[in-house]
């Protein structure tokens, strides 16, 4: 991961200054030590007349993948893979980002101990990498450059030069210019830029990146023309932080209009009485779909069958239309902890008629879970290798023959949304795989035929244009004649 920052200078300003607004030497190379590897800097030229300095960040896969989220493994060796063989240790991204912001913070701050009046005068710069990731293309580059005054060159990099039939990919090799600027303002710039057209960060974004983003968009993000671009993207499309700093950044347009402070702006305004509106966890919605597909299913008696903790017995023992709810799960912990979160021990007798924990694996067939309405399998089949996966539907839609069953399970094209999830990585670490919208319907449609069940499929979660749902369900009816009337 590379980039370069070159200047020109004069006899009376040499280009040389350039070392002490970064606080780096022009005579020697230097390393920094960063979470994710080791930043170089070095000075492949430096006189009066012209100074470059480039920055060489050299990133650690395995690292990466250890101190990241999403440490689990892969269902397929290509998934498993992509934690060690990816574009981060080649491409400019957020980890780019975080070491500019670390090795150079006092030049990103505009301060210079040793030569104070230096981060106020603007010089001309140079600004080259080779390769960053462009989610949007060259067009976008432009689009977000440009206004801030840079003259943009984007060139596309070709997938393979061998081969140009194959076309660009999504990397830009770039170039920016400007004859009057800051070195202050452009690091900001980069900060903020680089991440937002990669469109991934490696770390977990928190509600301090909000304070992060204005203070590196100070002056130049209020008034971008792509600026509910750029925010949503930097803060990882969280919609709660998003608004937030879009909130604040309306003030500080105001005020700008006004020629007042911001502080100003905001006493004018009344404290709101109402509580903002949070958005609804997956969990929830998940949860909330499956009771509204049982109860259209009309299912009195349900089973649970990986229960887990009880979150999904506890929702179903809130609704009365639920005479009879079973959870099962291999797990004896899982089991005591749901007992507990059910207060079985303390519930009333009548109450109590209603719900059942046992233990049981969905690998073998088992006579216990035969008789009931429906079954929900929420969030298990990826728990289990695929290998097995042949075992748990006989035992549920060959043996058991459940009138209804509902099957959850993650969306993998949906992680690209999950901005804090790195490449290649499954949403938990026990997951053995995660399969896309063809590859669930796929699976769901060979079942239903093999077993004499109707499918249909229902997004939950925010349904995206582009990737879909982050959770997709799978509602399968019993169809053949002779059995769904015994049902």
């Amino acid at each position: 991961m590379f980039l370069t920052i070159t200047t020109t200078g004069t006899p009376e300003r040499p280009a040389t200054d350039l070392g002490y607004l970064l606080h780096k030497h022009p005579e020697k190379a230097q390393a920094f030590s960063t979470s994710y590897g080791t930043a170089h800097v070095l000075y492949p030229e430096a006189d009066a007349g012209r100074c470059t300095a480039a920055l060489l960040l050299e990133v650690d896969a395995v690292a990466l993948v250890r101190r990241g989220k999403g440490k689990g493994r892969g269902g397929a060796p290509d998934a498993a893979l992509a934690q060690y063989v990816n574009d981060r240790p080649y491409a400019a991204s957020s980890l780019l980002a975080v070491a500019l912001s670390n090795v150079f913070s006092s030049a990103m701050k505009g301060v210079c101990n040793a030569r104070p009046e230096l981060p106020a005068v603007p010089r001309p710069l140079r600004i080259e990498v080779p390769a960053l990731p462009a989610r949007g293309g060259p067009g976008l580059v432009r689009r977000l450059f440009e206004p801030l005054g840079w003259t943009v060159i984007a060139e596309p990099v070709p997938l393979d030069t061998e081969f140009p039939q194959w076309g660009d990919s999504r990397y830009v090799r770039l170039e920016l210019e400007s004859v009057d600027r800051t070195l202050a303002e452009a690091l900001r710039h980069l900060y903020v830029l680089l991440p937002v057209l990669d469109d991934a960060k490696h770390y977990w974004v928190a509600p301090d990146e909000v304070d992060k983003l204005l203070r590196a968009g100070e002056g130049w993000l209020p008034g971008h023309p792509e600026q509910k671009l750029i925010t949503s993207r930097y803060l990882a499309r969280r919609w709660s932080l998003t608004r937030a700093a879009t909130e604040r950044l309306e003030l500080v347009r105001l005020a700008e209009t006004d020629d007042s402070e911001v502080e100003e702006i905001d006493n004018a305004v009344e404290a709101e009485t109402e509580t903002e509106e949070r958005p609804t966890p997956l969990a929830v919605q998940r949860r909330e779909a499956v009771t509204a597909a049982l109860k259209a299913s009309g299912a009195a008696r349900v089973l649970d069958l990986g229960c887990g903790q009880g979150q999904l017995v506890q929702t179903l023992l809130k609704d009365p239309a639920f005479t009879e709810i079973v959870g099962v799960d291999v797990s004896m912990r899982a089991l005591t902890i749901a007992s507990r979160r059910l207060k079985l021990d303390r519930m009333g007798e009548r109450q109590a008629a209603r719900v059942k924990l046992f233990q049981g694996s969905l690998a073998y067939t088992d006579q216990r879970i035969k008789g009931y309405d429906a079954a929900v399998l929420s969030e298990v089949i990826e728990h289990l290798d695929l290998p097995r996966l042949p075992a748990l539907e006989y035992a549920v839609f060959g043996s058991a023959r459940p009138r209804t069953v509902l099957v959850t399970t993650p969306n993998v094209e949906y992680n690209v949304r999950w901005e804090s999830l790195p490449a290649g990585h499954v949403r938990h670490g026990d997951h053995r795989f995660e399969w896309t919208r063809a590859e669930f319907r796929a699976w769901a449609e060979a079942v239903s035929e093999r077993h004499g069940y109707g499918v249909e499929f229902v997004p939950v979660g925010p349904d995206d244009p582009e990737v879909g749902p982050p959770t997709q369900m799978a509602v399968f009816t019993l169809t053949t004649p002779k059995e769904a009337k015994a049902a």
